[in-house]
């Protein structure tokens, strides 16, 4: 009985006390374990400097150590797994980018040296009177013409470099991907500035190493050469925690539900939108070249048949070939366009990555409708996946989120530009 009186929460109400024991007698084991663990709990706490004089608040405070321990280790998760896709999303594209400088250098190689076997033989032909100008001359400076262009595009963006980029990505993000599971192997109970290193790197990568071809690409002749910077600035500014609503629970807070609702309103109105415009004009695209190249290859086989059977007058003899031979050096070009730029693949991307928006907008808006925020998925870890997958840290995120919401009310059209030409996505 000794045990008994020794425990604090039994002591505190002597009614209450007599009515459970006459209700129900407490096992003598059961009091005793009770109490041996909840003063075990209390000597660690009182040990690591946290002992509170009232045993609730005691019981109160390690429950919150433990979800805020638990949400920290789910967040460093998070950050793994976003590294690891980042990891497949560089090897897939660094792929593509050597798949283009093999494709293009071949195809632009043998246009070169078809459209100079063609000068050289127009050179060394002689009958020159049906035509003025020789349909062999024609054909190739259409084929000079074409592998000139082929090359400016190619020296511009240097396939051969952009893979050279996605590569060492691929590796670095790799080796992130390795700290981070030693960290959560190690035992070592982690931090929230563990998480925001892991989220610093991750976005000093994506900034070293842009996968766009288009307003971010890295400049392929820098006037002057500087070494490649892939890890966090040490005096990078901190994540300024701003004031949020009211704390509606498990994360969750009003203010954090209205940048969500925001960035919803922003991938539909301008990443969705712009992916799905680009997907539209690459289908075109490789519609008229798949259908152009077939059309010229025939047109330049039935001249060529026309030029050599029956006996027709010599201009007319000319004029076919001229036309075969023209529509011949078309067809290689219009098909190296379409195969070696692989418009077909680049479609196929802008469609993926439309959907991978749409996909993003329904996960949030399904998170949102859930009114039971204890169901969600935690809030910081909710805000954390979506940061990662649009490539921005918190606090652009939330800057996002307010420049959408003041967008309406505001009356500066400088800051209504800005908040128009704004794409939620960084990453692509």
């Amino acid at each position: 009985m000794a045990s008994l009186h020794a425990s604090p929460i039994l002591s505190s109400s002597s009614c209450n006390r007599r009515i459970m024991a006459t209700l129900q007698t407490p096992k003598r084991g059961a009091v005793q374990l009770k109490n041996t663990t909840r003063k075990m709990v209390e000597g660690l706490l009182s040990m690591a400097g946290q002992h509170k004089t009232t045993p609730t608040n005691t019981i109160s405070d390690g429950k919150e150590s433990t979800l805020s321990t638990a949400t920290t280790i789910s967040e460093l998760y998070l950050i793994a797994d976003t590294v690891a896709d980042r990891v497949e999303m560089h090897t897939n594209i660094g792929e593509q980018r050597d798949n283009w400088n093999t494709l293009l250098l071949t195809s632009i190689n043998t246009i070169t040296l078809t459209a100079a076997a063609m000068a050289a033989l127009s050179a060394a032909t002689t009958t020159t009177s049906f035509l003025p100008f020789p349909p062999l001359n024609l054909s190739s400076t259409l084929l000079f013409s074409a592998a000139a262009g082929m090359m400016v595009v190619m020296n511009k963006i240097q396939p051969s470099q952009l893979a050279e980029e996605q590569r060492n990505a691929a590796r670095l993000f790799k080796q992130l991907h390795k700290e981070i599971q030693t960290t959560l192997a190690i035992g070592k109970t982690p931090t929230t500035r563990d998480v925001k290193d892991a989220m610093e790197k991750v976005l000093a990568l994506d900034r070293a190493y842009p996968l766009p071809l288009l307003g971010v690409m890295l400049d392929k002749f820098p006037e002057t050469v500087e070494p490649t910077v892939w890890w966090p600035s040490p005096n990078s500014p901190r994540e300024q925690h701003d004031q949020r609503k009211r704390v509606l629970g498990n994360g969750w807070s009003e203010k954090l539900e209205e940048e969500m609702r925001e960035i919803v309103r922003v991938l539909k109105r301008k990443d969705a939108e712009e992916y799905k415009r680009l997907g539209k004009l690459a289908l075109n695209i490789n519609k008229i070249l798949a259908i152009s190249g077939p059309i010229l290859a025939g047109v330049a086989a039935v001249g060529s048949a026309f030029a050599f059977v029956g006996s027709s007058p010599s201009h007319h003899h000319g004029g076919s070939l001229a036309v075969s031979v023209a529509a011949g050096a078309l067809a290689s070009v219009v098909n190296t366009l379409e195969h070696g730029g692989q418009v077909g693949m680049v479609f196929e991307m802008y469609r993926n990555s439309a959907g991978f928006f749409k996909l993003l907008e329904e996960s949030i808006e399904a998170t949102l409708n859930q009114k039971n925020v204890e169901k969600r998925e935690n809030g910081e870890s909710f805000e954390l996946k979506v940061a990662l997958s649009l490539g921005r840290s918190l606090s652009e995120l939330r800057d996002l989120a307010s420049y959408g919401s003041n967008s309406s009310s505001s009356n500066n059209s400088r800051d209504e530009e800005e908040v128009s030409d704004e794409f939620a996505s960084k990453l692509f």
